[in-house]
């Protein structure tokens, strides 16, 4: 087979501690997954989850010990951090019980799903899908991964972002509306999981607008931690 131009090059996160790297799949997000964090946006209740989707290629990968680099995003005036904890998936799956569904995770790692807050709720206001606030290069940066079983308790794990060294989110995952594995049983009923997919489980109160210049600094405990800087 002859190829038009060069394929573009895997997407790969490296795994702590081992020279294995992790090829990324797909990205899934999962929107408003923290109680206050869906006040702050306006919305109430334990609602069914949702999800959206970013681009392999919007990784911005960190390896452990170094400093991510973002560029600061065209065509928006505010952009928000939200820090996140990212499953990874190493075994594949469709319909996936959550009773059964931690055997589907590989492991663990901080992220952040950086948003153009004023081009996403400008699109919602107009009824219109809102990927442009969402999807964009370098919209997702991400440290590297932790394996299962070298996570500790992470259903349990304070997650936490400061921005120039001031706290600005600051939770716990045992606070998620739904829980790894109920994510995973509702993801998996529409999508056949893979390895190497990721999921954005969700981010805590406390989003709020980064500027260049600015140093983000992200935690879960367990996890090797991430930090990225605007440009």
């Amino acid at each position: 087979m002859t190829l038009v131009f060069p394929a573009s090059p895997t997407v790969t996160v490296p795994i702590l501690g081992e020279s294995a790297h992790m090829p990324i799949h797909r990205i899934y997000c999962v929107g408003r997954n923290y109680e206050d964090h869906a006040k702050e946006m306006g919305f109430t209740g334990r609602e069914p989850p949702f999800f959206f989707m970013k681009p392999a290629d919007a990784l911005v990968v960190v390896p452990e010990g170094t400093t991510g680099d973002m560029p600061y995003p065209s065509l928006t005036a505010n952009l928000h951090h939200e820090i996140e904890l990212v499953v990874v998936i190493g075994k594949a799956g469709k319909n996936i019980k959550a009773a059964e569904a931690m055997a589907h995770v590989y492991g663990y790692a901080v992220g952040l799903d950086m948003t153009r807050r004023d081009l996403q709720n400008d699109m919602k206001k107009q009824g219109r899908p809102w990927c442009i606030g969402k999807a964009f290069d370098f919209s997702a940066p991400m440290g590297p991964i932790t394996p299962k079983a070298h996570a500790g308790d992470i259903e349990h794990a304070s997650i936490q972002l400061t921005v120039n060294g001031d706290v600005r989110q600051k939770s716990s995952i045992q606070k998620l509306i739904w829980n790894i594995s109920e994510t995973i049983e509702h993801l998996s009923a529409a999508w056949q999981l893979e390895p190497g997919d990721l999921i954005f489980t969700g981010t805590p109160e406390g989003v709020n607008a980064v500027k260049s210049g600015d140093l983000m600094e992200g935690s879960v405990s367990g996890l090797a931690a991430l930090k990225v800087h605007v440009r």
